[in-house]
């Protein structure tokens, strides 16, 4: 459960100079996300922490923004229940081989983004939340260092949750952990706006 500040979203910062490179490969993906989450997050009697089976998980391209190096895609978190509920924090996000257990990670998985911080975010029934993904062009990486590969999966877990969900799109990638391509920023209220950040 979550206290919910009076303003929970910033918006209109300009969106920062990207790490080395990014690029998309094929449209959007919807899935409804996976088993229900675990709640970890500050707590108020009268609001839910959101759980994973009743949210719906999106990238939203039509909003994406491409940056010298990066392209920044909107992740939106839609509430599918009939209360409202919070969500708080950073989501997982990580390059997968499937949906589902049989998925297997690919590369290194998505980086906090240490400039901002969360923030409790209250998301009404049918309402949505979003989080901004960074993602670096693989092909900017020398060969040897990246194993370049395209992948068709993103697992997406969000803030508090065990369970996650599975978006169907396709990104160029790099098989070596060592060469991390995603970024990712906190949560924040409402559906993304292309050109702004937390």
């Amino acid at each position: 459960m979550f206290t919910i500040p009076p303003a929970a979203v910033r918006r209109g910062c300009a969106l920062a100079a990207a790490m080395a490179a990014g690029g998309l490969l094929a449209a959007c993906g919807t899935v409804t996300a996976g088993s229900p989450a675990a709640a970890g997050a500050p707590t108020h009697a009268s609001l839910a922490t959101c759980q994973s089976a009743s949210l719906t998980v999106t990238v939203n391209t039509g909003q994406a923004s491409a940056m010298t190096g990066s392209t920044y895609y909107p992740v939106d978190f839609t509430n599918t229940s009939k209360a409202a509920c919070g969500m708080s924090g950073f989501p997982g996000v990580s390059f997968v081989t499937a949906d589902g257990s049989s998925g297997r990670r690919i590369g290194a998985a998505a980086q906090q983004n240490p400039a901002y911080s969360g923030l409790a975010v209250r998301i009404p029934a049918g309402g949505t939340a979003h989080a901004w993904l960074q993602v670096a062009v693989a092909s900017n990486y020398p060969p040897s260092a990246c194993k370049p590969v395209t992948t068709h999966w993103l697992r997406i877990t969000p803030p508090q949750a065990t369970g996650a969900g599975y978006v169907k799109i396709s990104f160029g990638a790099c098989a070596s952990a060592s060469t991390p391509l995603l970024v990712i920023m906190p949560v924040r209220a409402g559906k993304a706006v292309k050109g702004t950040t937390p």
